[in-house]
């Protein structure tokens, strides 16, 4: 039985999250130096994470792609905080 995979490309969740790490890369030029090893680095990391795991998890089964969506989640809580 051939499984189907989802194109990531054309996934919502995925577009916006790539907007959201574009956003957040933009905003992190005008922080301070003081927060580029901390504040700025948790935050790029989180905003990455969200079409990261879109994307990697659209490789996967059904069951482990909403394992993958809970993990993006995650991170965009993260990145909230």
């Amino acid at each position: 039985m051939k499984r189907l995979r989802h194109n990531y490309k054309n996934l919502k969740i995925w577009q916006l999250g790539l907007e959201i790490a574009n956003d957040v890369s933009d905003l992190l030029v005008e922080f301070p130096k003081h927060e580029k090893y901390t504040l700025s680095s948790q935050m790029s990391s989180s905003s990455i994470s969200i079409p990261s795991n879109v994307a990697e998890g659209s490789s996967r089964t059904d069951k482990s792609f909403s394992h993958f969506l809970d993990i993006a989640l995650g991170s965009s809580f993260e990145l909230g905080t």
